[in-house]
């Protein structure tokens, strides 16, 4: 308990103390005097420190084979810390594709607005067309995005059915598409009934589906074969680590 009371405490200054820079990004945002790769500097370093607080090793794999330019990240989604590791170890910009509730949090959410995320209401038809087309239009803007194409987290290695229809970013903005293979976050909160504890996270870049292959394949394809990768992935750790099921 007093790792999770001082988790929270900690990253909450951590989030305070952005404050002043988070005004002076707002600024060069708008007179387009800075670019992705300087808005992302405060939120990759507050996710990189919240997550070391947490005892939490992490290890990555197959940065070499993001592409250059605009991209669609499809991770599958064990639970919260999912996010931190994304922004703080991927290596790039990115944006994420969020529930609205998120949008109520201060000074976050204005840094996820500054770093393109975009705010969805599953609940409401219309509005949620009009986040996937922001969605799109960032990443033909130059833009990477993240979907979590589950739609809610998993449990453990566990994977829901991955929704093809969230892939429609990518395939209308005819960017490469990479899977995301995550594992390690569910047990450091989701596990243990809200509670803290240290873990090791493994984020796992896999191979790139790029316009030409992937415009072959019909939607649901696409998210089944996505799918099978990431799953393919997390099995191998499973199997090179059979003691840490969860």
């Amino acid at each position: 308990m007093l790792r999770t009371v001082g988790t929270y405490i900690y990253a909450a200054f951590l989030v305070i103390g952005t404050v002043f820079n988070l005004q002076k990004s707002k600024k060069l945002v708008a007179k387009k005097q800075t670019n992705d790769e300087q808005l992302f500097v405060e939120p990759k370093h507050v996710s990189r420190k919240v997550i070391e607080y947490t005892g939490t090793d992490v290890h990555v794999k197959g940065q070499e084979k993001i592409p250059d330019g605009a991209v669609l990240y499809v991770a599958n989604h064990q639970g919260l810390f999912d996010i931190l590791t994304i922004l703080g170890y991927l290596g790039k910009p990115v944006g994420f594709i969020a529930k609205k509730e998120i949008k109520r949090l201060p000074i976050i959410s204005t840094w996820m607005e500054l770093i393109h995320c975009v705010f969805i209401d599953r609940a409401d038809r219309r509005q949620s067309i009009r986040a996937i087309q922001q969605g799109t239009n960032n990443l033909k803007n130059g833009h990477s995005m993240v979907i979590f194409p589950e739609g809610t987290r998993g449990e453990g290695r566990e994977i829901n059915e991955f929704k093809a229809g969230s892939f429609r970013l990518g395939t209308k903005a005819n960017v490469p598409i990479v899977p995301l293979a995550i594992d390690g976050t569910y047990p450091i909160l989701e596990a243990n009934g809200g509670r803290i504890k240290s873990s090791t996270i493994s984020l796992t870049i896999l191979d790139p589906i790029y316009p030409e292959k992937y415009n072959e394949w019909k939607s649901k394809e696409l998210a089944v074969k996505v799918q099978e990768e990431v799953e393919a992935n997390l099995l191998e750790i499973q199997q090179r680590a059979p003691q840490e099921i969860y």
